[in-house]
């Protein structure tokens, strides 16, 4: 497990948004730590079209505060 930090993927709301939140996305917003082999799409709408898959400790420009779980 590794701590996660705001503008990280596995915080943003972008990630795995594409699908119902699932106790592993609960967990990882809350905890704010997650396993780095973890991988999800990124549902962010400039990016979405590529079908990005990233590991939760990934980040860009486009990061959006995930809500509190």
């Amino acid at each position: 497990m590794q701590a996660l930090h705001d503008g990280q993927c596995g915080l943003c709301s972008h990630f795995g948004e594409n699908h119902a939140k699932n106790d592993a996305l609960v967990s990882i917003i809350s905890s704010k730590q997650a396993d780095v082999v973890l991988l999800d799409e990124c549902g962010h709408p400039k990016h979405s079209s590529l079908h990005l898959k990233v590991t939760p400790i990934s980040g860009c420009d486009g990061f959006v505060p995930a809500a509190s779980a």
